[in-house]
């Protein structure tokens, strides 16, 4: 019993002398000797900074800039770029105070470097497109965009790619490279008003002038069409079977919601249509055949006319 005590004491001894060692036995790191604990340590510091950062961006974006009445998408850039900084710097202070002299990691630069120009180019892309996003603000976080068959609002735009929200309230993430070498239609980028037309036709026995009137009035009965700039009605085209006008309605609340706003107003315009008496036609067609040699079949069949020659 005594002996079996013994060796289990040995074992743990012999455990307990691996593990000191383990954390004593140090390595060499950028010219300087570093044991387990210092490693730890290390690790420790640069995970607390990246926290650190994260809470210190959103205070001052949810705290501090908005009191200066600036623009989300304005706060969320400068956020942003502000904890890059604080990373670099903090980066920078931990690893030098830690003893780790950078200029002797030219090599591991280097290596770096090979690695960003084959298996890393998309990642650099995307970053060094973040920072361009960030900086010269082709879009920001509120924005209404379309890019690359993406249309919705932008929500985040972080180091590697932006997230953009569709209105069936889908997550798309867009990598940032995408908004620098394509084309970007941001419907926001200097004022939230935009214009929409929408299409209505008329028979051609109604009155022009009627119509325009009518029109109007839906519009000027629409909460979410702007007096300034003021709606109006173009008179667009004498279609094939329709006189054919164009709301031409500015609005900043439906920018996100283009289809919604023609919904509400097609239906204010059947109603008042109804309302007046006024016709919206359907498709028509007349059919000359000039032939008087007809097969019995068509000769019988209504809407066919004749006309020989």
């Amino acid at each position: 019993m005594e002996e079996s005590v013994q060796t289990v004491w040995e074992q743990i001894e012999e455990w307990v002398l691996i593990v000191y060692r383990w954390f004593t036995t140090d390595f060499a790191i950028g010219g300087h000797p570093f044991d387990l604990v210092d490693i730890i340590s290390l690790l420790v510091s640069i995970y607390l900074l990246i926290y650190v950062s994260g809470k210190f961006r959103k205070l001052l974006v949810n705290n501090v800039l908005t009191r200066y009445n600036l623009d989300i998408g304005i706060r969320q850039s400068i956020g942003t770029i502000v904890r890059y900084l604080v990373l670099v710097l903090g980066f920078t202070v931990i690893v030098q105070s830690a003893g780790i002299d950078l200029s002797s990691l030219t090599v591991l630069a280097g290596a770096l470097g090979v690695g960003l120009g084959f298996g890393l180019q998309n990642i650099a892309n995307n970053f060094i497109s973040g920072l361009i996003i960030l900086f010269e603000r082709p879009i920001k976080v509120g924005d209404r965009i379309e890019v690359g068959g993406v249309n919705g609002d932008v929500v985040n735009i972080s180091a590697r790619a932006t997230t953009v929200i569709t209105n069936d309230n889908i997550s798309i993430i867009v990598p940032n490279s995408e908004f620098i070498s394509s084309q970007v239609i941001n419907w926001s980028h200097n004022d939230r008003r935009v214009r929409f037309r929408y299409s209505v036709g008329v028979s051609y026995d109604e009155d022009p002038e009627q119509v325009k009137e009518l029109l109007m009035e839906v519009m000027d009965e629409h909460p979410g069409v702007l007096k300034n700039p003021a709606p109006d009605v173009w008179f667009t085209e004498f279609g094939d079977s329709s006189l054919n006008f164009n709301m031409m309605i500015w609005t900043s609340m439906y920018v996100q919601r283009p289809d919604d706003l023609r919904s509400q107003l097609y239906y204010l315009v059947f109603k008042k249509f109804k309302e007046h008496g006024v016709e919206i036609p359907f498709p028509q067609r007349d059919l000359h055949i000039r032939s008087g040699d007809l097969p019995v079949e068509l000769k019988n069949h209504n809407g066919i006319s004749t006309d020989k020659t």
